[in-house]
């Protein structure tokens, strides 16, 4: 595998302490920023960027990747007609929480080429997703997906569950509800326009103008881009759109996670029109997962506020959920519970779920200590869980405590 560099740094030999998302124990409640001497340089200090590369497979394909971090990798799969960097205003304050995270865009997304026969359904596309984990040298990972992604990243983890710490859901298009949904558009293609107006609405409504006009400035730099590809190369969309239309039903995916007891974390908006919360209520009950409802958000509330889904994440640490995936860590690093994690070297978590020498490690561009980054501001939506935590928890008392990891 080759790769051309876009942007960002080479991998950083002097590497820090850092924090693994997952894991808690009593003797470890730090805050998320650590104690300075001088607070007010660290509030100055910038979020992590990611480095943005364009890498060649061993068979000639080119895709697009960002990568950012050092920890536990969270790889993070965009939506019908996104690409990785829309995302990266989130993706960067996921490595505060001790994630190295890896966006990748979809064939005929971003930076990587459409597939060769235009792709017949989505599981062409999945294929090409777990190929380029392979020559990314990731062995395991988080696997989140939004929309498009999250249909996805649910089939590769159904397909080799070997490859899934976890598995997060963001509005993702898989449910009992969704393939009804896909039935009808196929005896009834008119009804694809509706869902079609929807997403188009969703998207126009995304920026927040008035309420966040900086945050507007932010996500209209990361969406000028993805807009002005489109209008060069509109057909690049009809190979993963008939694709969606194609695929068969996504319950025996979410049947395989449950067997395999994969955690599953389903997070939804509760205003999603075009993929129905029904749809989230479905996956979280197959798949025997958490769900997580946003409240007044629509489709794409996570490039709306990128700090919504970082706290809710955060939240999580002390459920149920959390404890899943710190014993699976555990295990995974050889230890004979989670409570010994805070003894685990970021060294540890490469060998455990990295390939020697991966590819993924020099596309990274310079670690971030996780406590100089900045302090974040409240979340623009609450949430509520199912089954997991108090529907009444509130953003102050939201945890703060992660394990540290030792470099």
């Amino acid at each position: 595998m080759t790769a051309t560099r876009r942007r960002g740094g080479t991998r950083d030999e002097a590497l820090r302490r850092a924090r693994i998302t997952g894991v808690t124990t009593d003797a470890d409640t730090a805050p998320v920023i650590g104690p300075a001497d001088r607070p007010e340089q660290i509030r100055s200090r910038r979020l992590p960027r990611l480095a943005r590369h364009t890498i060649t497979l061993s068979d000639g394909h080119e895709v697009g990747v960002a990568v950012c971090g050092r920890g536990l990798p969270l790889v993070l799969v965009h939506g019908f007609t996104a690409e990785g960097m829309l995302y990266a205003q989130t993706l960067s304050r996921l490595v505060g929480s001790g994630f190295r995270v890896i966006a990748i865009d979809t064939a005929g997304h971003g930076g990587t080429l459409g597939l060769p026969t235009g792709g017949a359904n989505l599981e062409h596309y999945t294929r090409l997703l777990g190929r380029v984990l392979d020559e990314l040298g990731i062995r395991r990972a988080v696997l989140a997906g939004h929309s498009m992604g999250g249909r996805l990243v649910t089939e590769l983890a159904a397909q080799e569950p070997d490859r899934a710490i976890a598995v997060v859901l963001l509005d993702a298009i898989v449910g009992d509800t969704w393939d009804r949904m896909v039935n009808l558009f196929r005896v009834a293609p008119p009804l694809l326009a509706g869902v079609g107006t929807a997403l188009a609405i969703d998207t126009v409504t995304t920026l927040p103008l008035f309420r966040d006009p900086a945050q507007a400035r932010k996500l209209g730099r990361l969406l000028a881009p993805v807009v002005a590809g489109h209008l060069r190369r509109p057909w690049r969309m009809m190979g993963p759109g008939v694709s969606i239309m194609r695929s068969r039903g996504s319950g025996w995916m979410l049947d395989r996670i449950a067997e395999e007891e994969i955690p599953l974390i389903v997070i939804h908006g509760e205003r999603d029109v075009a993929v129905p919360m029904a749809t989230a209520r479905d996956a979280a009950r197959r798949g025997h997962g958490a769900l997580v409802t946003v409240q007044k958000a629509g489709h794409s509330w996570l490039l709306r506020d990128p700090r919504t889904l970082p706290a809710i994440l955060e939240a999580l640490i002390a459920s149920s959920v959390g404890d899943a995936i710190a014993h699976r860590v555990a295990h995974d690093l050889g230890y004979d519970s989670p409570g010994f994690l805070h003894e685990a070297s970021l060294d540890e978590v490469d060998a455990a779920y990295l390939e020697p020498d991966a590819p993924v490690l020099d596309l990274s561009p310079p670690f971030e200590r996780p406590d100089t980054m900045p302090r974040q501001d409240r979340p623009r939506y609450r949430w509520s869980f199912d089954d997991v935590a108090p529907a009444s928890l509130e953003v102050e008392d939201l945890p703060a405590n992660v394990t540290r990891l030792r470099a």
